[in-house]
C-alpha cells in the first residue's frame, strides 16, 4: 500500500437486537472482539493508519482502542471520530472528513466494524484490482446461494462493468435473480469520493445517507467503478443478533482449525476445541477434545495439549504435556509438564 493510503472501520451501531451492555463492534468472535478482527485485518494488508467512525457509547470502544494501542506499537496509528446520529454509512463516513483531507491523493478502504471474516487476502486483492482498472471506486462482493437481504451488483451484460448496486427492497424481479452481493466494504480513490461525499441525500424511507449512493453519483460524473469478487464468502457476513454472533463464531472457528491442521497440528478429534485467532502453535503438536488456545498464546514443538485444558494468553515449551490444566498468563518451560488438575497462573 502506498504511504496515503488508509481504512476507516464503521463501528458506530448500537446493535439493539444484541440485546446487550456493549456496542454490537466488541460483542466476541473466538473470544476476540469483532473490531479487532477487522482492525487486524487492515494492518496485516499494511494500512496502518486507520479511523474508526464510533457512535453507540462509544467511550467503550474509544477505551478499547486505547487498551490495544497501550499493548502493541502496530495499533499506535488508529484514530477515532465520532458519529453522534447514526444517520447511515455516508454519515459516518463523513465524520471522518478530517481523516480523508489528511490522507488526500491516496486510497481509503471503508469496512464494517461488525464483519469480522474480512482477510488481508481480499483487502490486497480487491486493492490490486482497484489500481490496476484506475477505479474511483471499487466495490468488495461475493457470491451466495442465497442473496436475499443484500444489495445485488448489477453488471452489464456485454462488457462485465459494473452498473449500479440495486438494495433488494428496489430490485425488480431480473435483479432478484443476481446472487452476486454487496458485501458493505469498498475501495475509494479519497479525492474522487469528497467530490461526491456531500452530494449525498437522504431522500429514502430512512431519511438516511448510504455510502453506495456516491458509487452513482461517480458513475453519473463519468468515473470508473468496479467490483472485486472475493473468493470468500465469508466476507459478506456479519451479526446483528446473537444466532448470527454464534454463527461466526461457527466458521471462524472451523476456518482455524483446518488452517491449523493444514500446518501439521494434529487434532484427531475437534469436539470442544477452541484455537483463537493470534494463538502460534509449533512442530509436532497433537490438541485433544475440550482444549482452548486462546489470546497470545504460543505453544512450542511437540507438545500434548489436552484433553479438557485452557492456555491463555501463556508461552509453553517444547515436548510439554498439559492434561486437565489451566494455564493462565504463563510461561512453561520445555519438559515442565503440570500436574493434571492444576492450576498455573502467572507462574
Amino acid at each position: 500500500m502506498a504511504n496515503l493510503d488508509c481504512a476507516i472501520i464503521l463501528a458506530g451501531g448500537e446493535g439493539k437486537r444484541m440485546k446487550s451492555n456493549k456496542p454490537k463492534v466488541l460483542s466476541q468472535v473466538l473470544f476476540q472482539p469483532m473490531l479487532k478482527w477487522v482492525v487486524d485485518a487492515s494492518i496485516k494488508a499494511e494500512l496502518d493508519h486507520l479511523c474508526v467512525v464510533c457512535g453507540f457509547m462509544h467511550e467503550c470502544v474509544e477505551e478499547y482502542l486505547e487498551e490495544l494501542k497501550k499493548q502493541e506499537p502496530r495499533y499506535a496509528q488508529i484514530c477515532t471520530a465520532y458519529q453522534s446520529e447514526r444517520k447511515g454509512t455516508a454519515h459516518a463516513v463523513m465524520m471522518a472528513d478530517a481523516f480523508l483531507k489528511a490522507h488526500s491523493g491516496g486510497n481509503v478502504l471503508i469496512l464494517n466494524g461488525d464483519a469480522p471474516l474480512v482477510d488481508q487476502e481480499v483487502i490486497c486483492a480487491s486493492y490490486r484490482q482497484h489500481m490496476q482498472e484506475k477505479n474511483a471506486v471499487t466495490v468488495i462482493a461475493a457470491t451466495l446461494e442465497d442473496a436475499t437481504g443484500y444489495g445485488r451488483i448489477v453488471r452489464n451484460e456485454q462488457t462485465g462493468e459494473l452498473v449500479a448496486i440495486i438494495e433488494q427492497k428496489d430490485a425488480d424481479e431480473k435483479t432478484l435473480c443476481i446472487r452476486e452481493v454487496n458485501s458493505g466494504a469498498y475501495w475509494f480513490n479519497i479525492d474522487d469520493l469528497l467530490s461526491v461525499l456531500y452530494n449525498i441525500d437522504n431522500c429514502n424511507a430512512q431519511g438516511e445517507y448510504y455510502l453506495p449512493d456516491a458509487l452513482n453519483l461517480l458513475l453519473a460524473a463519468g468515473k470508473k467503478a468496479g467490483a472485486y469478487t472475493a473468493d470468500n464468502a465469508n466476507v459478506v457476513l456479519g451479526a446483528n443478533d446473537c444466532m448470527q454472533l454464534n454463527s461466526l463464531n461457527v466458521i471462524a472457528r472451523e476456518l482455524l482449525l483446518n488452517w491449523h491442521m493444514q500446518n501439521g497440528v494434529e487434532i484427531p478429534c475437534t469436539d470442544g476445541v477452541i484455537i483463537g485467532p493470534e494463538v502460534v502453535i509449533g512442530r509436532g503438536n497433537r490438541i485433544l477434545p475440550t482444549t482452548m488456545l486462546i489470546g497470545n498464546t504460543v505453544i512450542g514443538d511437540s507438545c500434548v495439549i489436552g484433553p479438557n485444558t485452557t492456555v491463555e494468553n501463556s508461552v509453553i515449551g517444547n515436548h510439554v504435556t498439559l492434561q486437565h490444566v489451566q494455564c493462565i498468563c504463563c510461561s512453561v518451560k520445555e519438559h515442565q509438564s503440570p500436574t493434571p488438575f492444576s492450576t498455573v497462573r502467572g507462574n
